[in-house]
Order: structure tokens, then C-alpha cells, then sequence
């Protein structure tokens, strides 16, 4: 099944001084985030906008982004008007507005449905974490930052460095990945799983003779799904990934180009061929899907988890960076309501984790889709769920 959219120096800089071992407290409202990709520097961005003297602790030499494109949803794009840079981040994407498509190519939408269920706008994640950093303050990040734990006290979190040095802080932020160290110790035993024989591919190319406007997604056989998408105005993001992938042979072009042949039938989708036949090798990003588990709790008294270091998802529902958003959002509206911080983070976790248990319903529900008429329905009726109750905040 096909899915068709037509739409139009490194330098270490000198950072905010955090509490150390035996300084005294600097400010009841000292955060630190613990991830600095996509969800955690919105965090940062968002406490700091409500006067939290934030740090963010990035393991990585320098801002990076994992995968290729992002998809916001309108429910994340108001957080980031909220923060002022939604106009820049929309001028950075392309928006889409999903159609459905049959392997012969016929065309499939939901009854009942319509564009606003569809509409969402994909970015380039290179573009949009460095605008982010640039919007928190470089001077608050600091690289090379490997945290191996925490020791919550009464009255505050030290935060642990791999490099001997340790952190006190009012509130700790886990925004560190499926591969958390703040959630693994936060709930012991919450290490990610392996979603059994799902691989995806995925590439960043330049546009090349396909139509700059159009996008293509496929549904196709053998559990097979991806297809390309126009990411910015002159570069275009080819993605498959597959269930149920069976064993692995050869480069990875080659076992991308043989899963996307699932989704090629009858002259379809030739340009996904090409596009992935051109792509160098050292340009194709191939990952064993992996996904969080259901966790028994979120936040303790002064930490709290948040994005995938919470909630790690497959990402066929192409929702997980925006979900994440709506954690930020959710926890800045509560840390901002209530006076008491345990209250406060309680309060954010039982909204979340509940939202969350209707997440994985709807994504189980599209995983299993078994042809185009059935995955129409079903993404349609996940975007307008998420869409229609996507809190306010």
C-alpha cells in the first residue's frame, strides 16, 4: 500500500555554573537535562522560558541529530510557537498532507476524514537541533558530559559524570534516548527490548529528478513500508523499514534496495529504486528498531523522564518527536501550576502515562493494518485522536 503527498568549530564556551560538591545552592529553580537531541533541547528552552537557570549534559562532541527527517505535528509546532521559533521552523520544512495509496496506485482516504487529519510538517533534524541550541544559549550545553547516575537526596539530585565530577541540582530531567542511564535507574529492569526483525534504512539525498513538492510512502508487501519525502527545498529523505525482516545479507544498499522492491510494483515507485541505488554507502543509516517498555512509573520526588527515555516507540506512526513535545509542554504547565515539585511531577506522569496507554493502542493497531483501506482508517483515526485531544497547554 502507498501512501502520496502533494504539497507545495566546535568550541567549548563558558556555561551557566551549576551547583558542585560543597558550593552553596545558587536557585531553588536549577534544572538539568540529561540528552541534548530534540526533545531536551526543547526542554531546556521551555524551563528557561519560565525562569528555570537550566544546564543540558550532552554526551556527544557536539549537537547531533539521530535519523534523517522529523515530522511535527501541529501539536508540537504550538510549542514551538510558545517558545517564538515556530515561524523559522516552518520556513525550514516542507508541510504534507498525506494521501493513501493502493500498489496499483489508486487513491485512499478514511471516509469522514480530511486534510486537517493529514497535514504535518517534515524537517530536517540537523537544522532544527542546531536552531533549538541556538534558541536555548550554547553557553547551557555542555559536550562531552557522559552521566552514569544520580543520587537523589532531600533536597536536591547530584548528578554523577563519567569524568569524576558531580552536579547538585533541584530537578533532573532524563531526555537521554531509549538507551537511558537516568531511567535505568530510576526503574531498575527498564532496559530497551528488540522489536523482533524490524529494520529500518533511511538517507538524506539531494533532489533529484523527482518533483520537489511530492511525496512518496508505501505500504507494500511482506510487511515492507517506506518510500521518500521532499525535506527541504532541495533534499529529499528516502526511508523502508519492514517487520518481520527475516535475516540480513549483503551491503546496506542492497538490503535496502531489496525491501523497497516490496514496495515497487508495476513501475511504482521507481524513483524510490533509484534514489536508493544512488545513495552512498556510508550515507544509509540502518537501525534494529528497539522499543521502551511500559514503565511502572515516570518521575520520582526531583526526577523525571520525558520524550524516548520514557516512551520509545516504533516509529511507523511517525509521532514520536511530537509526543515528545506534548511531554514538554505538559511538564512546563505543571512545574508552572503547582508549588510543590513531587506534586508537580506526579501530576505530569499520571497525564502522560495515561495518554500514553492509548498511544500504543493506536500503534499497534496501524503496525497490523492489512491492506490500504484498513491502514487509511486507522492513521487517520490515530492523527485525529492525537490531534483533538493533544492537551493544552
Amino acid at each position: 500500500m502507498s501512501l502520496q503527498t502533494r504539497c507545495p568549530s566546535r568550541r567549548r564556551l563558558r556555561h551557566p555554573r551549576p551547583r558542585r560538591e560543597g558550593v552553596k545552592k545558587l536557585s531553588t529553580k536549577f534544572t538539568v537535562i540529561v540528552g541534548g537531541g530534540l526533545v531536551g533541547l526543547t526542554a531546556a528552552a521551555s524551563l528557561k522560558l519560565i525562569g528555570h537557570e537550566v544546564i543540558v549534559l550532552e554526551q556527544a562532541p557536539r549537537i547531533r541529530a539521530v535519523g534523517a527527517g522529523i515530522g511535527l505535528w501541529a501539536n508540537a509546532l504550538r510549542e514551538f510557537d510558545h517558545l517564538g521559533i515556530g515561524p523559522a521552523i516552518r520556513d525550514m520544512g516542507i508541510e504534507q498532507n498525506t494521501w493513501f495509496f493502493s500498489p496499483a496506485g489508486d487513491p485512499v482516504r478514511a471516509p469522514g476524514y480530511t486534510d486537517s487529519d493529514h497535514r504535518f510538517l517534515l524537517v530536517p533534524r540537523p537544522e532544527l537541533n542546531n536552531l533549538l541550541a541556538d534558541t536555548i544559549g550554547r553557553d547551557r550545553i555542555r559536550l562531552d558530559a557522559h552521566v552514569t547516575g544520580y543520587t537523589e537526596t532531600g533536597s536536591d539530585v547530584v548528578v554523577h559524570l563519567a569524568n569524576g565530577e558531580t552536579l547538585r541540582t533541584d530537578l533532573l530531567i532524563g531526555s537521554d534516548g531509549v538507551h537511558s542511564n537516568v531511567r535505568k535507574q530510576l526503574v531498575p529492569g527498564s532496559d530497551v527490548v528488540t522489536h523482533f526483525g524490524h529494520y529500518a534504512w533511511r538517507a538524506i539525498v539531494p533532489t533529484g529528478k523527482q518533483a520537489s513538492e511530492a511525496t512518496v510512502l508505501t505500504v507494500g508487501h511482506r510487511r515492507t513500508r517506506g518510500g521518500y519525502a521532499s525535506i527541504a527545498r532541495d533534499r529529499t529523505m528516502w526511508m523502508v523499514n519492514q517487520f518481520d525482516a527475516g535475516p540480513l545479507t549483503g551491503s546496506k544498499r542492497e538490503r535496502a534496495l531489496e525491501r523497497a522492491r516490496n514496495l515497487a510494483e508495476a513501475g511504482w515507485n521507481d524513483e524510490l529504486l533509484s534514489l536508493i541505488a544512488e545513495t552512498p554507502e556510508e550515507s544509509i543509516l540502518e537501525n534494529q528498531v528497539t522499543l521502551v517498555p511500559e514503565l511502572p512509573r515516570w518521575t520520582s520526588t526531583r526526577v523525571a523522564l520525558i520524550g524516548d527515555a520514557a516512551h520509545g516507540l516504533s516509529p511507523h506512526i511517525a509521532s514520536g518527536g511530537t509526543l515528545g513535545i506534548e511531554d514538554v509542554g505538559v511538564l512546563r504547565s505543571n512545574l508552572t501550576a503547582e508549588a510543590e515539585l513531587e506534586k508537580a511531577l506526579t501530576t505530569y506522569e499520571r497525564a502522560r502515562s495515561a495518554r500514553f496507554d492509548t498511544v500504543r493502542e493506536h500503534s499497534a493497531a496501524v503496525e497490523h493494518a492489512g491492506d490500504a483501506v484498513e491502514f487509511a482508517q486507522r492513521y487517520a483515526a490515530f492523527s485525529r485522536w492525537m490531534l483533538t485531544t493533544a492537551p493544552a497547554t
